[in-house]
C-alpha cells in the first residue's frame, strides 16, 4: 500500500492540502479566509464533514421515528386484527384511499406495506446511515486528526443521494397501489407480480430508491476508506487508531464489497417488472391462473443469493460501528485501557472476512444439500468466535475500572448482555436441522431485534449522549437521560422476549392477522391460546417503548438550546483526539496539526498526573 501519509512531513501530497485547510479555518493565510459562505452552503449544501454527520444524524433519526411509527401499527393490527385503527385510522383511510385502510381497519395489503417499509427504513435508511454516516462522518476525521474527509464534494453528493432515495421511499404510499407489498427482502417472483395492475407501482419505486441509498453508501465507503488510510495525523499509526476508527474502517470495506451484487440485483429486477425480462422470473410461471407473459428461465434462488451476499455482511454494518461506540464509552468511563485492544481489532478483521461467506444460512429452505449446508453451518459457527471476543474484552474491560454509570455508559453497558441475547439466539438458526423448524416465525423475529435495537440502537444512543457535548457546547440532562434509558431498556425487553416463545410455537412472522386464522384451523394444531395473547402485550409494550422515546427527544432538543454549557473542551476528561479540538470544532477542526504520541486509552497510567493522558499530549 506503500507508506501511509500520515508518516510523511505534514506538508507532503494530500496533508498540505490538509494544512491549508487548517490555516484557512484558523485565519492563518489572512483576512480573505473568513469570508461567509452564506446559509445555504454552510448549512444545507455543505462540505464540511461535521455538518455532513449532523445531516445524517438528523435525517436517519426522523427515519428511525417513521419506521417505530409503522410498526406500532402493525402492532395493533396484530392484537386486535379486523378492528379500526384509534385515531390514525380514518387519516390512513383519507390519505392511502379506502382499499387500504376502508373504515379505518388495515387491510392486508396495508399490513404487507407497512412490513415491507417498516424493515426497509430501519436498516437503509435510518440505523446504518446512523451509525455509519452520521457518526462516522463526524466522529472519524476528528478522531485520526484529519481536517476533513478526503473527498468533501463526494461527501456532499453521498448525503444528498441518500436523501433522494428516502424521499422516493417515501413517495411510493402516495401513489396508486400504494408502496412495496414484497417484505424488505423483495423476493422474486413475488416482488414482479404482488402490483402487476400498475407500470409504475411501489416495488418501482422501493428499487428506484434502493439503487440510490446503495450508491451512496458506495460513495461514503470510498471516501472513509480513503480518509483514514491517508489523512492520518503524524504519529496516528494503525495500532494508535482509536476503536471506533476501526470499526468504521472494517464497515467501510463491508460496504464497499458487499452492496454492488445488490445493485446489480435491484437493476435487473427493475427490468423484470418494467421491461419484460425474466432474470428472477422461472419459465411457466401461473399468475392468477394464466401463463404469465415472459421468456422465462430465470432463477428466484439467484435474487436470494445476491440479495443475502449483502444482508448478512449488512448485519455487521450494524453492529461494528455501535461495538466502536461501546468501546469508546466503556473505556472512557471505567477510567482505564480497554482489555484485549489488538484481539479487538483483530476480531473485527475476522467478522469483515467471515461475514461474506456466511450468507446462505438464510436459504437452508431452498434444499441446497447437505455439503453446502454444512459448509454455511461452519462458517456461521465460525463467525460467531470473534463476536464473542469483542464482547467478552469489553466485559473484562469493567473488571478493576472506576465506573462512572453515566447515562452514556448505561447504555453501553446494556448493549452488551442485549447482544448477547441476540447472539445466542442466533446460533440455533444457524444449524439447518433446527433453522428449517424456525425460519420466518417470529423467533428469527425476536433475534434478530435482540442485535438491532437493544443492541445497535442502545449504542447509537450511548453515542448521542457522549459526543453531544463536543457537537453542541452544551450537556444533555443526566436524569432525563436515565429515565430515558430505563423505560427503554424495560420495554425493549417485554417487546421482544416473548417472541422467543411465540416462534418456537410456530407463529409465522408474516400473518397478517397474528395468527387468529392459523389458530382457529380444523384439523390440524394450531397456535395455542397463549401464544395469541402474547400479542396483545407485546403491542402493549410496543407502544410504551414509544411513549419512553418522548424524555430523549425533548432532551436533545432542549439542551441544544438550553442545555448546561460545557466548562472545557474535553467535559469527558477523555484521551482521543476529538476532545483536543475547540467545543463545537470549527471549519478545519484543529487549531494546529496535531500529533499522536500514544495510544488512544492511555488512562489510569503512570505518570498521569489527571488520570489520563490525551493522545496529542507531548511524552
Amino acid at each position: 500500500m506503500g507508506k501511509p501519509i500520515a508518516n510523511r512531513p505534514f506538508g507532503d501530497g494530500l496533508m498540505s492540502h490538509a494544512a491549508a485547510t487548517v490555516a484557512s479555518a484558523t485565519g492563518s493565510e489572512g483576512n480573505d479566509a473568513h469570508h461567509d459562505s452564506g446559509f445555504w452552503r454552510k448549512y444545507i449544501f455543505s462540505t464540511d464533514h461535521k455538518v455532513i454527520g449532523i445531516q445524517y444524524g438528523l435525517t436517519s433519526l426522523t427515519f428511525l421515528l417513521l419506521g417505530f411509527l409503522l410498526m406500532t401499527l402493525m402492532r395493533w393490527q396484530l392484537a386486535y386484527p379486523g378492528e379500526p385503527i384509534p385515531l390514525l385510522g380514518p387519516v390512513l383511510e383519507k390519505v392511502l384511499g379506502q382499499g387500504m385502510a376502508f373504515k379505518g381497519i388495515m387491510s392486508p395489503d396495508l399490513y404487507n406495506s407497512f412490513g415491507a417499509m417498516h424493515g426497509t427504513i430501519m436498516v437503509f435508511l435510518a440505523i446504518v446511515p446512523l451509525a455509519f454516516g452520521a457518526f462516522g462522518n463526524y466522529v472519524v476525521p476528528l478522531q485520526i486528526g484529519a481536517p476533513d474527509m478526503a473527498f468533501p464534494r463526494l461527501n456532499m453528493a453521498s448525503y444528498w443521494v441518500y436523501f433522494m432515495g428516502g424521499v422516493i421511499m417515501l413517495v411510493s404510499f402516495f401513489i396508486p397501489g400504494g408502496a412495496a407489498k414484497s417484505g424488505w427482502t423483495s423476493y422474486s417472483p413475488l416482488a414482479t407480480i404482488a402490483d402487476m395492475g400498475h407500470r409504475v407501482d411501489g416495488q418501482t419505486l422501493w428499487l428506484i430508491g434502493m439503487v440510490l441509498l446503495i450508491t451512496s453508501s458506495l460513495l461514503g465507503s470510498v471516501n472513509f476508506i480513503a480518509t483514514i488510510i491517508q489523512l492520518r495525523a503524524p504519529g496516528m499509526t494503525w495500532m494508535r487508531m482509536p476503536f471506533f476508527v476501526w470499526a468504521q474502517l472494517v464497515t467501510a470495506f463491508l460496504l464497499l464489497l458487499a452492496f454492488p451484487p445488490l445493485e446489480a440485483a435491484g437493476l435487473m429486477q427493475l427490468m423484470d417488472n418494467l421491461f419484460d425480462t425474466s432474470f428472477f422470473l422461472p419459465t411457466g410461471l401461473v399468475v392468477s391462473g394464466n401463463p404469465l407473459a415472459v421468456s422465462g428461465g430465470g432463477s428466484p434462488l439467484l435474487w436470494q443469493h445476491l440479495f443475502w451476499f449483502l444482508a448478512h455482511p449488512e448485519v455487521y454494518v450494524l453492529i461494528l460501528p455501535a461495538m466502536g461506540i461501546v468501546a469508546e464509552v466503556i473505556a472512557n468511563n471505567t477510567r482505564k485501557p480497554l482489555f484485549g485492544y489488538k484481539s479487538l481489532v483483530y476480531s473485527a478483521m475476522a467478522i469483515g472476512f467471515l461475514s461474506f461467506i456466511v450468507w446462505a444460512h438464510h436459504m437452508y429452505l431452498t434444499g441446497m444439500g447437505t455439503k453446502i449446508s454444512t459448509f454455511f453451518q461452519t462458517t456461521t459457527m465460525m463467525i460467531s468466535i470473534p463476536s464473542v471476543i469483542i464482547v467478552t474484552t469489553l466485559f473484562i474491560s469493567l473488571w478493576g475500572g472506576s465506573i462512572r454509570f453515566t447515562t452514556p455508559m448505561l447504555f453501553a453497558l446494556a448493549f452488551l448482555p442485549m447482544f448477547g441475547i441476540g447472539g445466542l439466539t442466533g446460533l440455533p438458526l444457524g444449524f439447518n436441522a433446527t433453522d428449517i423448524q424456525l425460519h420466518d416465525t417470529y423467533y428469527v423475529i425476536g433475534h434478530f431485534h435482540y442485535v438491532v435495537a437493544p443492541g445497535t440502537i442502545f449504542a447509537i444512543f450511548a453515542g448521542i449522549y457522549y459526543w453531544f457535548p463536543k457537537i453542541t457546547g452544551r450537556h444533555m440532562s443526566e436524569f432525563w437521560g436515565k429515565v430515558h434509558f430505563a423505560l427503554s431498556f424495560v420495554f425493549m425487553n417485554l417487546v421482544f422476549a416473548p417472541m422467543f416463545l411465540q416462534g418456537l410455537e410456530g407463529m409465522h412472522r408474516r400473518m397478517y392477522d397474528g395468527g387468529a386464522t392459523y389458530a382457529a384451523a380444523g384439523g390440524i394444531e394450531g397456535l395455542s391460546q397463549f401464544a395469541l395473547k402474547l400479542n396483545v402485550s407485546i403491542s402493549h409494550a410496543a407502544w410504551l417503548l414509544g411513549w419512553a422515546q418522548v424524555p430523549f427527544i425533548i432532551n436533545l432538543f432542549w439542551s441544544i438550546w438550553k442545555g448546561r454549557k460545557v466548562e472545557s473542551d474535553n467535559p469527558w476528561e477523555a484521551t482521543t483526539l476529538e476532545w483536543a479540538t475547540p467545543t463545537p470544532p470549527p471549519h478545519g477542526n484543529f487549531a494546529s496539526p496535531p500529533t499522536a504520541h500514544r495510544g488512544p486509552y492511555e488512562y489510569s497510567q503512570s505518570p498521569a498526573p489527571n488520570g489520563f493522558t490525551p493522545q496529542n499530549e507531548p511524552a
